[in-house]
């Protein structure tokens, strides 16, 4: 179990530019990096065994992560392909 925080920018590491300019355009994407933020803190926290909730909490915070990460992955994606046609 790794006590190292799973951070966009680590998690996008070759996307940082477009992670940035995209928290500067699009308002839904900065919702959605607020939420991962907050969730992956929180799982941080029990992963490094500061809060210890139940099992079934853990895991439904780490599908919470997944569907962010999708969606935000989907997002820089679709930013990606723009960039391209331009």
């Amino acid at each position: 179990m790794s006590h190292t925080p799973h951070e966009l920018a680590d998690e996008f590491h070759n996307d940082r530019a477009l992670l940035h300019e995209l928290k500067l355009s699009n308002p839904h994407f900065v919702t959605l990096a607020d939420r991962y933020h907050d969730v992956n803190g929180e799982i941080h926290r029990i992963e490094a065994e500061i809060e210890t909730p139940s099992d079934e909490y853990t895991e439904t915070l780490k599908k919470k992560r997944l569907a962010l990460i999708d969606e935000i992955s989907g997002i820089i994606s679709k930013a990606r392909t723009a960039e391209k046609a331009d």
